[in-house]
């Protein structure tokens, strides 16, 4: 592993650093948060309850008065997704990017105060440590970084063998929890120095909460919530739905947890009977973020199709009757076809036509003969650009069947295989339909 870059505390002087202020119509309605260009990726909520912060696949952050719900300014720095922001004691934010960096940021400033460099490769997640003088980060390059927001090198906490998804601070901000693809929980004691509880898990593992008790609950790549006491003891799981969960939050009280789904819905689990509640019922696309306010009732969600809802988690309505409003389903036209089923993993991130342009990936529209990191309109990798392949139904077949990391080591695509081999076949013959070839 590469020794870390220092942190740099010289403003970064581009055009893409500016802080804008949205314009006065970006939104007024009740309840819903609109101003994001891209699926709504991260969201965070100060402890008043006053302000929020979202990230964007659209590379921008935006801050929000909760009390007029609307947009205060808007944060461009990064130069990929805002995939984690924070909210610091201090009033000021954090963002961290799929370009590997972490901007801090004073409100009203039109350039971040620190970039923190380091990571090789994106920044899934952000936690702020209990007394406010921490940051911990976690990485696709497998590894957890603690920045001392004082100034300072950041500890670099290595062992997790795949992308790590997930950080949480204990309540006593003794220990630091992080999850990974590599099926683990790790419980990193950071006053001892001490080597890491490893926790074993069923599955994958995409987001880390943990309550005021000390209960850690961790989201699963098979649609299941696990919950863990403080040294790592299973404690019980719940069904949370039938897809992964990408998202958790659990209550300032402590009486609820959200756990949010990829395939669209937000289980509220009982955090007592570890139970399933209720599940929210919103448009039905990919819900990448959650967030309760300081009430303990109110739930903030962030969704694929650009927007910020408010739930009542108590009862599962919205908290404005237009919430309810539906987006059309991008594949209601290949009903009952296996390959299209099989895409809508991915069709938060991919669009199939140049009209619908790009989202956190590129448009699929004309890939069939087109060479790499070639499409209009994206900004690519360097590391994809220099890899000499064509798409072509062979070749699609193969990012599948090795997964993403083995096959274009460099993308920022999330790691994911397809073992059949016939559902491999029925996903190309459904791109080769429906992306104009």
């Amino acid at each position: 592993m590469p020794e870390p870059r220092p942190i740099s505390r010289r403003p970064v002087l581009t055009l893409a650093a500016l802080l804008v202020t949205l314009p006065l119509q970006t939104t007024f309605a009740a309840a819903q948060l609109r101003g994001h260009g891209g699926p709504v990726r991260a969201v965070a909520i100060s402890a008043d309850g006053k302000t929020a912060l979202s990230g964007s696949f659209d590379s921008t952050a935006i801050r929000w008065s909760l009390t007029r719900d609307a947009a205060e300014q808007v944060l461009r720095f990064h130069a990929d997704a805002v995939n984690a922001v924070a909210l610091l004691r201090d009033g000021r934010a954090a963002t961290a990017g799929a370009d590997g960096r972490i901007a801090i940021w004073t409100p009203g400033k039109a350039q971040p105060d620190t970039v923190l460099e380091g990571h090789t490769a994106p920044i899934v997640a952000l936690a702020v440590s209990p007394d406010g003088t921490m940051l911990a980060s976690a990485s696709w390059d497998q590894t957890v970084r603690l920045w001392p927001l004082a100034g300072g090198s950041p500890r670099v906490l290595e062992g997790h063998t795949q992308n790590v998804n997930g950080v949480a601070f204990t309540p006593d901000g003794r220990a630091l929890v992080s999850v990974s693809y590599d099926q683990s929980v790790r419980i990193w004691p950071l006053t001892s120095g001490s080597a890491p509880a490893v926790v074993a898990m069923p599955t994958p593992l995409n987001a880390v909460a943990i309550g005021s008790d000390g209960e850690i609950a961790a989201g699963g790549g098979d649609g299941r919530v696990y919950f863990l006491a403080a040294d790592g003891a299973r404690t019980g799981d719940v069904a949370a739905g039938p897809r992964p969960m990408i998202s958790l939050a659990v209550a300032p009280d402590g009486a609820l947890a959200a756990a949010a789904s990829i395939g669209g819905s937000v289980a509220i689990i009982d955090r007592k009977t570890h139970a399933l509640a209720r599940t929210l019922v919103g448009p039905g696309l990919p819900v990448w973020s959650v967030a309760f306010l300081p009430d303990s009732r109110t739930l903030l969600t962030g969704g694929a199709d650009n927007i910020i809802r408010r739930w009542n988690a108590a009862t599962g309505e919205p908290v404005d009757t237009v919430l309810i409003e539906t987006a059309g389903d991008p594949l209601a036209a290949y009903a009952g076809d296996r390959g299209a089923e099989i895409f809508r993993a991915c069709v938060a991130c991919h669009t199939l036509s140049a009209e619908q342009g790009v989202r956190a990936g590129p448009t699929l529209a004309g890939i069939f003969g087109r060479r790499i990191a070639t499409a209009p309109g994206y900004n690519f990798s360097d590391a994809l650009k220099h890899l000499d392949i064509v798409w072509t139904p062979e070749t699609v077949s193969k990012l599948f069947e090795v997964g993403p990391a083995a096959y274009t080591p460099g993308t920022k695509m999330p790691e994911q295989r397809i073992g059949s081999e016939q559902d491999r076949a029925a996903l190309v013959q459904f791109l080769e339909r429906a992306t104009g070839r």
